[in-house]
């Protein structure tokens, strides 16, 4: 399996062993756009590993801080009363860089600034960028993709308005000659 993030279309393509695209979603990445820098709230490009899953088998909805289950479920009452929170929920897939430099060492270590993909409030659009540097998924889909990748699963997260990139995964991870992702399960509509 890997996974293809592509920021200008906000789009999450997952990919089978033999290259088909078997799932693709709507995402929402960082509404500063992209880079590397801690503090910069960004998101980071570049090839990515799944370095830790978390919250297998925790209810939709379920918050988490600190990586930790707080015991609560979001509810639009919940939000209300802690304004501004950055919601963290469902699941999380924790991503480390691969390439020294750019993203992983120093001040622009992705695992270091926290980078998930993860669930938050299905109130939120998706398809358009406004996180503060992780990959947003509604809940259904973020728990859906859990289920169906591992720790060590290959993230390669294409960034900006022009494609780095042409199609496919080449020998050093990122993708080459991808065609677009022609699966049953379109992208769902972005809100």
């Amino acid at each position: 399996m890997r996974i293809h993030i592509d920021i200008a279309r906000q789009t999450l393509e997952l990919f089978a062993a033999d290259g088909a695209c078997i799932r693709c979603y709507a995402v929402s990445t960082a509404a500063k756009g992209v880079g590397e820098h801690e503090g910069s709230e960004c998101t980071p490009r570049g090839r990515h590993r799944i370095r830790a899953k978390i919250g297998g088998g925790a209810s939709a909805g379920a918050v988490f801080r600190g990586r930790r289950p707080t015991g609560e479920i979001w509810t639009p009452q919940l939000a209300a009363a802690h304004p501004g929170r950055d919601w963290i929920l469902s699941r999380i897939l924790w991503l480390c860089g691969e390439e020294l430099g750019r993203n992983r060492g120093g001040v622009v270590d992705s695992m270091r600034r926290y980078i998930y993909i993860h669930g938050v409030a299905d109130d939120l659009p998706m398809g358009v960028p406004h996180s503060h540097g992780c990959i947003n998924m509604r809940n259904r889909d973020v728990i859906e993709l859990f289920d169906l990748v591992g720790v060590g699963t290959a993230v390669y997260i294409e960034g900006g308005f022009k494609s780095e990139v042409q199609h496919g995964f080449d020998t050093s991870g990122r993708f080459a000659n991808r065609p677009p992702c022609n699966v049953e399960r379109a992208c769902r509509p972005p809100f």
